[in-house]
């Protein structure tokens, strides 16, 4: 049974669990997941049977709470780090683990007494097909998205030729070392055996991070690098460095148990948790461990039926595919943003959210002159952000060789409209084009066209379900009911920002409203044609406005107030120009008809009556097509943590308006820009 369900079934007191060592204490993040997985932290004597005592693996402070139990004859739970653990080692970073491995028969890396690692290992069946097509997904998922259990690494940076055999370095005096089998020779006598079994082979001894970055001493040393030796401390990605390797070495290391998942059979000299059962070559196998296992069984003990995982932003146990998604989210953050950046014409009230959302490995630069901020990026190897309609001419001419990050908001923005500036949920950032601009391929169009991972449609469809039910959409505004429409075919034609980016890049011959609803009137002269305005153009913050006697001379009627998410189950079709409805119809299964070319035309979802570009070839499924766009195309930061987070986090938020007002600065501005709503510029 998996963690997350386990401390929900109960319904018990809590345990009383007596700790001896600070960290239990002092990381929020540890004791809260002690606390949701049914453990109530103490220090004293314990003094009941059912109470247990804690001690973190075999650290040095583990024998103070072993002396305790050894007294009292209380059993002690050992806890450690699970295998995805967060972006930086936790020496580097001080960041909190994503997960524990909560253990009360041992510890998976000693190998004198089982753990309960290695006794779901040695007796689950292991045979549940959800339970292996989770851990095959899983597996496949970590390598798409080069994640491991710490993940400050670049899988840009380039690995050695292919053709080489992988020695795994670890760091001195480490647990899983002195109680797994062997010791600081056990690691010269593995350099031997690979250079002996791999007579001429290139030998790549790879650093563990925490020697990379300085904070602890590895078995190798740069002495080693020489002749057909050679050690690699650069932050590669070890699921690409696996690619190249023709046979991997390991003592105990947790990368031998990921090279097992990149299909390798590696040589292990210690006694790790994932060697004994026939998916490596052992030196100093483990008598006790004599079952045959698959990698995907594997997998599934050590990644889904083991760990006890937490969703940070939910304050929640949770399954190991939402660890992920939380983990990946992070990274995601981390590899794009830890060079900096310089933001180019940002207004004031954008800057604050910005920093939040982009600033938090590298604190933001905020220039406002093109030269400047290209200038400054170069001196201090930053990239450059701009807000995509904003983009100053022959930018990406000037800043060559700089990378150029357009910025717009997502498609799953904030309840509030951007127009009276509540800040986003959710931001695009595209280095090829911005998804609106059919002229340019754009990072949207690069996802669409590779497909989702493993698991992705499945992941997609449950979003969309999600917002369905929810009535999400993109500003989630308070609304009326829908009111009685008339009964027949009921067209919904969404009005439009007229000066819109969307609408100058994408449109067809129909550039305003006027156009466009003569244009569905012309081709459904028996259909029920109701107009819905948009937002920003009825607050009188946007052009487009039109009388209702020129409204009604197409339409039958005109809808305000409504839910666009209610107004489209209302209807059978929409007919719209780019307009972000119109994906949102998608998602609700309804007909539409596009004039224009926006994101989500082009590919075989939409009738469209504007040609596409030759690039829109791919025929992905509307799940595909949702996990692009709502998925791995935005970035999404929490309003309630600040974390970066995935966008079923920002679905339950605005599901449960759990969503902070703006501060009263903002209010304030979104005042005063009424008073100014003809000076769009000052604030747009």
């Amino acid at each position: 049974m998996e963690p997350a369900r386990r401390a929900e079934e109960t319904g018990k007191d809590p345990r009383r669990l007596f700790v001896y060592s600070g960290g239990f204490l002092t990381q929020p993040r540890i004791r809260r997941i002690m606390t949701l997985a049914g453990y109530d932290i103490h220090v004293g004597r314990p003094s009941r049977q059912d109470d247990r005592i804690g001690v973190w693996g075999r650290s040095p402070t583990s024998p103070r709470g072993e002396k305790v139990s050894d007294w009292t004859n209380i059993p002690v739970v050992r806890v450690e780090d699970a295998f995805l653990r967060s972006v930086r080692p936790g020496r580097a970073g001080k960041e909190p683990p994503l997960g524990l491995l909560i253990d009360p028969k041992g510890v998976h890396f000693d190998s004198s007494t089982p753990s309960e690692l290695e006794h779901i290992l040695a007796t689950h069946p292991l045979d549940d097909t959800a339970i292996l097509d989770r851990a095959r997904d899983g597996i496949a998922r970590l390598k798409a998205g080069h994640l491991s259990k710490y993940n400050s690494f670049d899988p840009a940076l380039p690995v050695p030729d292919p053709g080489y055999v992988l020695v795994l370095d670890q760091t001195r005096d480490d647990a899983s070392i002195r109680h797994g089998g062997a010791t600081s020779a056990t690691f010269r006598e593995m350099l031997v055996f690979a250079q002996e079994e791999n007579p001429g082979a290139r030998i790549i001894i790879k650093t563990h991070p925490d020697t990379a970055l300085g904070h602890r001493q590895g078995h190798f040393t740069s002495g080693h690098d020489h002749g057909h030796i050679s050690v690699l401390s650069d932050p590669v990605s070890p699921w690409t460095l696996m690619e190249g390797a023709i046979g991997v070495y390991t003592v105990s290391s947790q990368m031998g148990f990921e090279a097992i998942m990149a299909g390798h059979k590696p040589r292990v000299f210690g006694q790790p948790f994932y060697a004994g059962w026939g998916l490596t070559q052992d030196e100093n196998p483990v008598a006790r461990r004599e079952r045959r296992l698959t990698r995907a069984q594997l997998f599934a003990a050590a990644m889904i039926l083991a760990p006890t995982w937490y969703d940070p932003c939910r304050d929640r146990l949770c399954s190991f595919e939402q660890a992920v998604d939380q983990l990946e989210a992070q990274v995601r953050t981390f590899r794009e943003d830890r060079a900096g950046h310089v933001a180019l014409g940002m207004r004031l009230w954008k800057r604050a959210h910005l920093q939040r959302t982009f600033g938090r490995e590298k604190r933001l630069r905020f220039q406002d002159d093109p030269a400047r901020a290209i200038n400054r990026a170069r001196s201090e190897g930053r990239g450059l952000i701009v807000w995509a309609g904003q983009e100053p001419e022959r930018l990406a001419a000037a800043a060559k060789g700089l990378t150029v990050t357009r910025m717009e908001d997502g498609f799953l923005r904030s309840r509030g409209l951007g127009a009276e500036l509540v800040p986003p949920l959710s931001l695009v950032a595209d280095r090829r084009g911005i998804y609106y601009d059919p002229a340019r391929e754009s990072d949207l169009e690069r996802l669409v066209a590779a497909g989702p991972p493993p698991g992705g449609e499945t992941r997609a469809e449950r979003l969309i379900a999600r917002l369905t039910r929810f009535g999400l959409s993109k500003y989630n505004l308070d609304a009326e009911a829908v009111p009685d429409l008339p009964k027949g075919r009921r067209i919904l034609v969404p009005g439009q920002v007229e000066d819109d980016a969307s609408v100058r890049l994408g449109a067809g011959k129909e550039h305003r409203n006027a156009d466009l609803l003569a244009r569905v009137r012309a081709e459904n002269p028996d259909a029920i044609v109701i107009y819905k305005p948009h937002p920003d153009v009825e607050a009188g913050l946007r052009a487009g406005a039109m009388p209702d006697t020129d409204v009604l001379t197409h339409a039958d009627r005109i809808v305000r107030g409504a839910s666009p998410a209610a107004l489209i189950e209302a209807v059978d079709e929409i007919w719209t120009i780019t307009s972000t409805l119109g994906f949102e119809a998608l998602l609700r299964g309804k007909t539409v008809t596009c004039l224009g070319m926006p994101f989500y035309a082009g590919w075989g979802l939409t009738r469209d009556l504007f040609p596409a570009p030759a690039r829109r070839r791919t025929r992905p499924t509307l799940a595909a097509f949702a996990h692009a766009a709502l998925i791995a195309y935005p970035r999404y930061m929490d309003p309630v943590t600040g974390l970066p987070c995935p966008p079923e986090v920002i679905v339950d938020r605005l599901a449960h308006h759990g969503i902070p007002a703006p501060g009263k600065g903002n209010r304030l501005l979104s005042k005063l820009q009424g008073l100014f709503a003809s000076q769009s510029w000052l604030w747009r």
